[in-house]
């Protein structure tokens, strides 16, 4: 056998040609043959990649500057002798990386999923007998037979097609079945259009065919799309990408003050070695928020619920932030902002155009005429119409479960549905007008015919097929008066008009049969003499929420595509109404094909909707998009989607009707499979990143406060007002439980009103430098001024140090309520009406520092000591300073229009 090359163009081959270069023939390969190819070329099954060890998966979850700063302060604590603390530590940091462990290997499932979709066995023919064998021994060059329900378990060149039709939506987008043939087509024909192959995995939805294998394995169609998610790299999240880089400059500026203070105390200060050893120990610990990540997990945690809530799964935690930063959302049309559900829209008659109302497959509706309720009971041209499309029709709808179903042809269904609109039950007129005899649909011919009779013995046929055929058997056309000559070119104008809709054309065409008939016959149909009665227009109707969803998308800021592996006359119909913009025009695969990707960056910012793509035309625009700085979500519910949505940023799965493999390839999974739950997410998105900037900006003062009410002390050569475990306490105690407080915090008002956030914004903005030093100021002069007075009034240490601690709690607590909006007002209707997670907060606080406080054990192993109510008059009017100047500082910023989002 010659060396087989997988990109030839086998379906621009003609059957001879393909079996001569593959040295086969209609009779199949001998088994010795066989075997010899299975050798050679490997058994018919997606490779398995090298996967990452349990164990160096674990470890990695340790690689990250943050995890590195906590394992500092954990070392630094167990120097110290506080075992209990460092346990705090380390048991935040193995949670941690015990998620991520869990959520790793998203890839190699992905990867699972596309190879359950190969069949396990196949029907082939080898030595001149057919046999049934594992689909994983096949090679090219076996002839393959196919049937209706096979999933096609090899690339094949259809040798043979009997009224075949093969559903390819899950590797095409496709939401018809696709007509299959022989004969060969257009080298250049995109793979919706390779009408003469049979894709692996795809699924035959009807007829039946032979073909002979030109791919396996890694080299068929599937198996490109494996190898292209095997090579794509997951992004890491502007919010990963933000902390390290915040880590980095948070672990040097603590060595650097840490290195500074110890040098101060000891060279300066004359401090004992080991005293200001400890006292820059103090420092770092003081300094590291140690809570962070646990706050980060669980905000996100919560975001997830509340995303769930709102139908949006969640399979990887950071993409509830990276959500709120989308900037670009890419979409698949069929089944995600469309319904996939075939809909007649309109009918066309001699007479005049009607307009159907309703969506999918439900037989609610009505029918108008120059936008009046046209009535097929006084209108017999329509009535007509609505017999012929029922009558010649092999598909069944049912309601099951209160969900209207069909059985049979997507397309077949949708008629039915019309004639249900026009009032027709489907039983009744079967009844009324028996079938006697049928001509099933053939892609070679082109049409369905069927005979009926009524009661009275009048006989009759009715045909429907493509247009162009239709019209070739037509004579004359119905009116309501009598039938007249056929008018084509008026016929074609209007056909051009409906199909610029996006619209697909089916024709209807009648003749009444002479005599008492019960056969039919290809002489009653090809001489020419049928009666054309309508052209219908069938779509695959956008989901009305999807239109609402769109819109509030693009309020919101973030740029919708769609990218379908549809056609371009129908993607450009549906963005029309989706209200996507085709200023830009349509861009097709082929041309993607003959683009550099230095145009293709220019091509993506001005058009936003490209048809009949490949996985790696969709795998190209993501990457594209990306190159620009856009943050990008890609929706997709089928294996042709899989490569996208694992190097999107955000990959969104249908979870009703996407395959296993794209749920797999994602980061979040659609429920309900509705667009408009992509938006809810979003803004949940964006809730979450507000929520932990506000945790951000709560606990950073808060470490501040700490880290330079020790540093002062050291300055001025005073006692150190706070011990190493007392920090530690204020640290992984009263700020987590304040700080989760905020990860409750309600969506904002205006949050979808505001554009996206800039990926390589920085936590550490001015703004919240700003606010860091303006609260630890505040913070290290009630705390630290309230220690000297105290001790001036010559009280013990522990004393002093206990009520600097609570003094630091409560302006904690204060500066919380604060917090729970970046510049609204923390006293206003809102805030309050949604303050009970704030409020159990406070009350969880308030324990927590009454045993610190008063309980014996607490007190011997912080170092406390009970205080009076004088001091506590005293800590709680700082608590209402501190939050009195924080609101001021708002109002200032708010009246200079200042936006904390940029």
């Amino acid at each position: 056998m010659s060396d087989r090359d997988p990109s030839r163009d086998w379906h621009a081959l003609k059957t001879d040609e393909v079996l001569r270069r593959l040295e086969t023939d209609e009779h199949g390969l001998a088994s010795s043959v066989a075997e010899q190819r299975l050798q050679d070329v490997g058994p018919n099954r997606l490779p398995e990649a090298a996967r990452t060890g349990p164990v160096r998966r674990f470890l990695l979850q340790f690689h990250n500057v943050l995890i590195y700063v906590l394992i500092a302060a954990a070392v630094g604590t167990a120097f110290l002798g506080h075992w209990l603390d460092t346990g705090v530590i380390l048991g935040v940091v193995l949670i941690n990386a015990t998620i991520g462990f869990i959520q790793e290997g998203k890839a190699e499932k992905a990867l699972d999923a596309i190879r359950q979709m190969l069949s396990p066995r196949a029907q082939v023919l080898r030595d001149g007998q057919r046999h049934r064998v594992p689909a994983e021994t096949l090679v090219p060059g076996d002839i393959v037979y196919l049937q209706a329900g096979d999933r096609v378990p090899a690339d094949l060149r259809l040798t043979g097609a009997h009224n075949m039709r093969i559903d390819e939506a899950a590797l095409t987008g496709e939401s018809v079945a696709s007509d299959k043939q022989s004969e060969p087509v257009e080298a250049a024909s995109d793979l919706g259009d390779r009408r003469s192959m049979a894709y692996s995995g795809t699924l035959v939805a009807f007829g039946q065919g032979r073909g002979v294998v030109v791919g396996t394995g890694a080299d068929a169609e599937i198996g490109r799309i494996s190898t292209l998610i095997s090579e794509v790299e997951t992004l890491t999240t502007p919010l990963l990408r933000q902390i390290a880089q915040f880590g980095r400059w948070l672990s040097v500026a603590i060595g650097i003050l840490a290195a500074a203070t110890f040098a101060f105390g000891y060279w300066v200060r004359d401090y004992d070695l080991v005293e200001t050893f400890l006292a820059a120990a103090s420092l770092a610990v003081a300094a590291i928020p140690e809570g962070l990540p646990a706050i980060m997990t669980i905000t996100l945690a919560i975001g997830v619920q509340r995303m769930a809530a709102r139908h949006a799964i969640i399979r990887r935690l950071p993409a509830v932030e990276t959500l709120g930063s989308v900037t670009t959302i890419c979409s698949d049309k069929t089944g995600t902002l469309t319904r996939n559900e075939m809909t007649v829209k309109s009918i066309i008659t001699t007479e005049a155009e009607y307009e159907l109302d309703g969506v999918g497959y439900e037989p609610h509706g009505g029918i108008t005429r120059d936008g009046q309720e046209a009535d097929p009971e006084t209108d017999p041209l329509l009535a007509e119409v609505m017999h012929g499309i029922l009558l010649c029709n092999d598909a069944e709808v049912y309601r099951k479960d209160d969900t209207w179903t069909i059985e049979g042809d997507p397309t077949e269904g949708a008629l039915i549905v019309a004639a249900m609109k026009g009032g027709l039950e489907p039983k009744l007129v079967n009844k009324e007008f028996v079938r006697d005899d049928v001509i099933p649909f053939e892609s070679s011919y082109k049409f369905m015919a069927t005979l009926h009779h009524d009661h009275e013995g009048h006989a009759f046929l009715f045909l429907k097929g493509a247009p162009e055929r239709v019209l070739a058997l037509c004579s004359h056309q119905r009116t309501n008066d009598e039938d007249e000559p056929l008018d084509t070119e008026h016929w074609q104008q209007w056909m051009d008009d409906v199909a610029a809709r996006g619209q697909r054309l089916l024709a209807l065409a009648t003749r009444r049969m002479e005599g008492h008939r019960r056969e039919l016959e290809f002489a009653d149909i090809e001489d020419g003499g049928l009666t054309l009665v309508a052209v219908c227009g069938i779509i695959d109707p956008p989901r009305e929420e999807a239109i609402e969803a769109v819109a509030h998308c693009q309020g919101a800021g973030i740029r919708v595509k769609m990218i379908t592996g549809d056609h371009g006359v129908t993607a450009r119909a549906i963005a029309d109404e989706l209200g996507i913009n085709t200023k830009g025009g349509v861009v097709v695969g082929h041309e993607l094909d003959n683009t550099s990707d230095d145009d293709l960056k220019a091509i993506v910012q001005r058009v936003d909707v490209f048809a009949r793509t490949t996985p790696e035309h969709k795998l190209r625009l993501v990457r594209a998009i990306q190159s620009h700085g856009d943050v990008v979500a890609m929706t997709g519910d089928g294996v042709n989607d899989s490569p996208a949505l694992k190097r999107a940023d955000v990959g969104v799965a249908m979870g009703m009707k996407g395959t296993e493999a794209a749920r797999e390839a994602s980061a979040m999974i659609l429920a309900d499979d509705n667009f408009v739950s992509i938006a809810n997410a979003v803004e949940e998105g964006r809730t979450v990143y507000d929520n932990l900037k506000k945790a951000i900006m709560f606990l950073l003062p808060n470490n501040g406060g700490l880290a330079f009410t020790i540093v002062a002390a050291i300055l001025l050569g005073l006692t150190l007002p706070l011990t190493p475990v007392q920090v530690l306490w204020v640290n992984m105690v009263s700020a987590v439980t304040l700080g989760l407080a905020l990860a409750f915090e309600p969506t904002e008002p205006g949050t979808m009103q505001r554009p996206p956030r800039p990926p390589n914004t920085p936590i550490l903005s001015g703004f919240l430098l700003w606010r860091v030093g303006f609260v630890s100021t505040l913070l290290v002069a009630g705390a630290f001024g309230h220690f000297l007075w105290l001790q001036q009034q010559g009280v013990e240490l522990e004393f002093a140090r206990t009520v600097a601690i609570n003094t630091l709690v409560m302006g904690q607590l204060f500066f919380m309520l604060a917090s729970r909006s970046l510049l609204a007002p923390a006293l206003s209707r809102a805030s309050l009406a949604a303050s009970r997670p704030a409020i159990i907060a406070i009350g969880i606080l308030v324990v927590l520092q009454g045993l610190f406080t008063y309980a014996p054990p607490l007190q011997l192993l912080f170092g406390t000591t009970a205080i009076g109510l004088e001091e506590w008059l005293r800590i709680l009017a700082f608590g209402l300073i501190l939050f009195t100047l924080v609101e001021l500082e708002k109002t200032l910023l708010r009246r200079r229009g200042f936006n904390p989002h940029q």
